[in-house]
């Protein structure tokens, strides 16, 4: 199989704008990130309502999971994008606005989010269900690896200039997200895809839920995506990034940009790697030994009081967490026929977004009862229980030695 190279990029017009596409998408997330997380901090000070954010952030995705997936294999993938962009943009700009006039409070910030996570929880199983009607099944692998190297890229630099940008409003940093969010509004409808319309069968409740039945038919689908949600669950120790810039390591603002980023620059490493050498054989095993490591650096970083150590903590946790990340997109996107990937990546979504976005709220809430340093102690534990378990409970999915297609 050959290898993805530069060249093979550039020549596909419509990867090139997905590419933008999402990289402008994580650049405003990650920026925007920093931003609603300090500015938060700043108003209440407290640890419970950092992972508030969290919280109201994921319930669109609890809500809309059905409906969303539905929508993504039942009309235009990119018109959903198209749409669920525009609504970003506006919500970034009257953010920006609020923020400006001095209107923003603990209700307004988590009401924005809910407007936030409401659009993205549309948008994403139509952009994760996008790229494999862009590039082949043979190259798949490799494009995945590619675009989160890029996309990596955008979250090293997205936190770090959100932090800077702060510093002279926050107003600045939204109004610069409504800005990127726009341009993808326009950009994105000029992707050609290859997409079977003829395949898409009637909304009736059946086939609403036929994600869910999908699922729990594919023992390794069902174990690749589980694993991430409760290892990562466990393991959310990046909502507490802000206070640990804050009050244990006293780096500020920029610092938080830093830890921030940390993260993705192991994971742009590592991704350019997979993108040259991508993982064919063991992959199963592949991933499990990756979310080991993923919660060894999440023990690191919970007991550091050094900052270049946590840094470097959060770096390796990144790589590992790619590994993972690259392993379960491709097992799912080439397990699932094309007429049914919007609704198994919204159920997908809600995995990710249960370990994501609750699993901020966990470590909020654990945080306020035990504090900081032992919540996050226990999360990296918490992931490391998960593996040993998930072994014994998805022996199939350990045992897988390669990708598997389904053509349909």
């Amino acid at each position: 199989m050959p290898t993805l190279r530069y060249s093979a990029f550039t020549k596909n017009k419509s990867l090139v704008i997905f590419l933008i596409v999402r990289v402008f998408s994580t650049f405003v997330f990650q920026m925007t990130s920093v931003a609603i997380g300090w500015q938060m901090y700043s108003i209440t000070h407290s640890a419970f309502d950092l992972g508030l954010v969290g919280l109201v952030q994921f319930i669109p995705m609890v809500l809309f999971t059905l409906i969303v997936g539905m929508v993504a294999d039942r009309f235009n993938r990119k018109l959903i994008i198209c749409i669920s962009q525009a609504v970003l943009a506006a919500a970034f700009i009257f953010l920006s606005i609020s923020s400006h006039m001095g209107w923003v409070n603990r209700e307004w910030i988590l009401g924005i989010v809910f407007f936030l996570g409401t659009a993205n929880a549309f948008q994403g199983p139509a952009i994760r269900s996008l790229l494999p009607n862009i590039v082949s099944k043979e190259s798949f692998t490799q494009a995945t690896a590619g675009v989160s190297s890029l996309t990596q890229v955008a979250t090293i630099v997205g936190p770090a200039l959100g932090g800077i940008l702060y510093l002279l409003s926050p107003s600045v940093v939204y109004l610069i997200s409504g800005s990127f969010a726009l341009i993808s509004t326009i950009i994105v409808l000029f992707i050609k895809v290859s997409q079977n319309r003829e395949q898409r069968e009637p909304v009736t409740a059946k086939s609403l839920v036929m994600g869910i039945s999908f699922i729990k038919e594919r023992p390794t689908i069902l174990g690749a995506i589980s694993l991430d949600l409760f290892a990562v669950l466990f393991g959310g120790a990046t909502a507490l990034l802000p206070i640990y810039a804050s009050s244990i390591l006293k780096t500020g603002s920029l610092g938080l940009g830093m830890l921030r980023s940390a993260p993705a620059v192991g994971a742009m490493l590592v991704s350019l790697y997979l993108a040259r050498h991508p993982i064919r054989r063991a992959v199963g095993r592949s991933m499990f030994a990756a979310v080991v490591v993923f919660g060894i650096a999440t023990l690191i970083f919970a007991v550091s009081r050094i900052f270049v150590l946590s840094l470097a903590a959060l770096v390796v946790l990144g790589a590992a967490d790619v590994i993972s990340v690259v392993i379960r997109s491709t097992l799912v996107q080439l397990g699932t026929p094309d007429a049914m990937r919007g609704r198994v990546n919204s159920i997908t979504q809600l995995f990710i977004g249960t370990s994501n976005q609750l699993g901020e709220f966990e470590s909020g809430v654990t945080a306020s009862w035990f504090g900081v340093v032992p919540a996050a102690i226990l999360g990296g534990v918490g992931t490391i229980a998960v593996v040993l378990a998930w072994v014994k409970l998805f022996p199939s999915l350990y045992r897988e030695d390669a990708f598997q297609y389904d053509g349909r």
